[in-house]
């Protein structure tokens, strides 16, 4: 692609190296940025930098949040007997679309992949465990999608986790392998979750 000007082509080239932002599409923000007034681009910078500099992860299961712990923890609404493992921020954010689930999350940052050089140690696996020392967690729902990094995962924990007295489940597989969580649309996703099976089951399928 060729620019007209040096300062333009190097903001394309920031907005392109976002996931799922190809050169086009970089040229189409920038250009509208480009005809915003100053107040509105001085706006979404500081938008930008506020979170990057202010955002905080739960120190109890490491959602993005405001505090140093998430809303979801601090409600006394939820169920804090149960917790749902998930991937990441966008999971949390899907299944709370479906108004579901009421129990609480742990996000475990990513999931195992050898490939990618991500072990069990590069994950919030440990402060899981932690949290279950505790003894008020009876359940865990793996609500992990189904590729083969997330079933590795999967069994990863399962395997760390099935000496402790809690029930282990996981979501139904109304979605498809190699499905994401953060895709599914929300009915099946609800799903999903009100008729999880224990863990052990879905290794039998």
């Amino acid at each position: 692609m060729n620019f007209s000007s040096k300062l333009l082509e190097q903001a394309v080239n920031e907005f392109s190296g976002l996931p799922g932002i190809g050169q086009k599409t970089a040229l189409r923000l920038v250009l509208h940025l480009l005809n915003q007034d100053n107040a509105d681009v001085d706006k979404f910078t500081f938008a930008l930098l506020n979170l990057k500099n202010n955002i905080k992860y739960c120190k109890q299961c490491h959602n993005i949040a405001d505090h140093a712990v998430c809303e979801i923890c601090l409600s006394h609404k939820r169920d804090r007997t149960l917790v749902c493992v998930v991937e990441d921020t966008r999971d949390v954010m899907a299944i709370e679309n479906t108004n579901q689930y009421h129990g609480l999350y742990h996000v475990l940052g990513g999931l195992i992949s050898p490939m990618d050089g991500i072990g069990p140690s590069d994950l919030a696996i440990e402060s899981l465990a932690e949290r279950l020392k505790i003894g008020e967690i009876k359940e865990i729902i793996f609500a992990i999608s189904a590729t083969m990094e997330g079933d590795t995962t999967i069994f990863y924990l399962h395997k760390k986790l099935k000496n402790y007295d809690l029930k282990i489940s996981t979501i139904a597989r109304g979605i498809a392998f190699g499905g994401e969580i953060e895709y599914a649309d929300e009915l099946t996703l609800g799903r999903s979750i009100t008729t999880r099976v224990p863990y052990e089951n879905s290794l039998m399928r």
